[in-house]
């Protein structure tokens, strides 16, 4: 399934609030759907299918994708659900929009990908790039790259998680260490994100 084009706010009424799918807010509380879907009590299944949809909305990865990441996270030391989200936090895109340099994770995917993002000093265009700890991000030094980057900054009210710090005059960031779960930009449980795919892998 490709990546979602279609209404944003339809999805952050259905899922609760989405930072990285959207800065837009809403005051309808009922569900997308004609006069409000009717409020079913979900079943099990749909319960763990809200959860891991949250997850794909937020982070904009395909379900092949987020398969992928779940086998990595079950091969791996710790706990899948945790390590799986330290996995997507630390995507180049995820870190991008929280440093603030963009409004949302779709922004700061397009950012990486037009080449205004440098990793360790060379330019990297893939928003799936995994950080790691003492990388520096920084912006090319086109003054195009720099206003759009800057601008985002300036306007940015969330706080820049401690794994990652940030120099804003000269707008070079670097990652400190692995993220935290308390830290992650999104409440969700991952363990039922994990159940939703244990009979499937």
């Amino acid at each position: 399934m490709a990546r979602y084009r279609g209404p944003r706010i339809r999805i952050v009424r259905r899922l609760g609030e989405l930072p990285g799918l959207t800065t837009k807010t809403t005051n309808r509380t009922s569900n997308p759907g004609q006069h409000g879907a009717a409020q079913k009590k979900p079943s099990q299944y749909g319960i763990r299918l809200l959860e891991k949809q949250k997850i794909r909305y937020h982070y904009g990865v395909k379900e092949s994708q987020l398969i992928s990441y779940v086998k990595k996270a079950k091969r791996l030391r710790g706990s899948t659900g945790e390590v799986l989200l330290q996995m997507l936090e630390m995507r180049l895109d995820n870190t991008v929009f929280r440093l603030g340099m963009a409004p949302t994770v779709n922004a700061a995917r397009q950012l990486v990908g037009h080449g205004h993002i440098l990793v360790n000093g060379k330019k990297l265009d893939i928003p799936s790039y995994l950080c790691k700890p003492k990388d520096t991000i920084s912006i090319r030094a086109k003054k195009e790259s720099q206003d759009l980057v800057k601008r985002f900054v300036e306007i940015n009210t969330t706080i820049i998680p401690p794994h990652l710090s940030l120099n804003t005059q000269n707008l070079v960031a670097v990652v400190n260490n692995i993220v935290s779960r308390d830290w992650v930009g999104l409440k969700l449980n991952e363990l039922l994100v994990v159940e939703f795919y244990s009979r499937k892998l």
